[in-house]
């Protein structure tokens, strides 16, 4: 999900070929963001516009998927009130922030893949960066309180009912918003368009200001800490302390469905996280590596390596809607509901019951269960 940590293949290649033929006279190239494609050296020149095309589909498909899926997901919760379980009110949270990386960031990086340089000027360059480390951050946290969410559900199951409401719930995200978004802000400062001069033509590209104000190491290293290691710590130490309780005590008065129930959620946000965790940990790593200097990707196949940790951290946007499609019963009977009977609709039909992660609701009528 990440635009701002990678290379252009182009950009590297222009700058390689430059300096060794003696056409580059400009000491700005940027190593933190994958930029825009065309003007390949003429022996690669091929093979820039194969990887610069099927970039560019990989990520159309993506945009489109995450559209789509993380739309379908917000109507599903939001067409019925019933639905308004403090998950389901934090997996709302994540697909809006994985909304706003898929249309406000995805199709001007799949641009930027097929034209010569950054076109949308300044100020969008800098509102896009901005918006990849804000919802990178959104998308992270959102399953650290996801998990707090299942701490307590789990560990504290009456304690924890004064606490678990949606109102705290949306309290709690409108403060995450707030501080993500002001933390931020010097994101807007420490990024902008560098120009490469290269032969006849002057090249723009989108990423971090080589000017000496900000150092792309320590700017690096932070937004690994605070995006990737913090909050898995945090959400690894939740699910250690439950996991025992989880898996090997019995709660008094509480009925073996229920506890059932507690682990199909617990399970689902386990693999949620771990998608995530995993989608973005190579870009993360090549981010580390090549802040200091280990990583420089000097070659078509480091590039390439890098590129494919771009797809996959993008990816990160538009999965959460197929694992809830693919692992949750629930998800799939409230997606038919939306399509049999439409947003808010009512049928009547039989009452009976299933058991569900929060609550209990009549599954033959389109009212609402939970996601998960």
């Amino acid at each position: 999900m990440t635009k701002m940590v990678n290379d252009s293949y182009s950009s590297l290649m222009v700058a390689a070929s430059a300096a060794s033929d003696g056409h580059f006279n400009t000491t700005i190239i940027s190593t933190t963001t994958l930029m825009p494609s065309g003007y390949p050296p003429e022996d690669d020149g091929e093979f820039e516009e194969m990887v610069s095309r099927i970039v560019a589909i990989f990520f159309g498909l993506i945009g489109i998927t995450g559209l789509l899926g993380n739309a379908l997901v917000v109507l599903v919760v939001l067409s019925n009130p019933l639905m308004r379980s403090t998950t389901n009110l934090l997996i709302i949270n994540l697909a809006v922030a994985d909304l706003l990386f898929v249309i406000f960031c995805i199709p001007f990086t799949a641009t930027d893949y097929v034209v010569s340089s950054w076109p949308f000027g300044d100020l969008w360059c800098k509102s896009v960066q901005y918006l990849i480390v804000v919802t990178a951050h959104a998308s992270i946290y959102t399953l650290v309180l996801m998990s707090l969410d299942r701490f307590l559900a789990v560990v504290h199951p009456i304690a924890s009912m004064v606490i678990r409401t949606e109102k705290n719930t949306l309290w709690a995200i409108t403060i995450l918003w707030v501080l993500i978004i002001t933390t931020a802000l010097p994101v807007l400062f420490a990024h902008g368009i560098n120009r490469i001069a290269y032969k006849d033509e002057v090249l723009e590209s989108c990423s971090f200001l080589e000017n000496g104000q900000f150092s792309r190491a320590a700017f690096h290293i932070a937004f690994f800490s605070s995006s990737y290691v913090v909050p898995l710590v945090l959400i690894s130490v939740l699910y250690m302390c439950m996991l025992s309780r989880l898996w090997r005590s019995s709660v008094g008065g509480r009925s073996a469905e229920s506890k059932k129930s507690k682990k199909r959620v617990t399970r689902l946000v386990v693999v949620v996280v771990a998608a995530f965790a995993s989608l973005w940990f190579p870009i993360q790593v090549i981010l580390v590596l090549k802040s200091v200097g280990v990583f420089v990707p000097d070659t078509s196949f480091k590039i390439s390596l890098q590129i494919i940790s771009h797809v996959l951290a993008y990816t990160s946007s538009c999965i959460n809607p197929l694992l809830y499609a693919f692992l949750s019963e629930n998800f799939r009977k409230a997606f038919r509901k939306i399509v049999y009977c439409g947003p808010g609709s009512r049928r009547h039909g039989s009452t009976r019951h299933m058991p569900l992660p929060t609550k209990t609701t009549r599954t033959g009528s389109c009212q609402g269960q939970d996601i998960l």
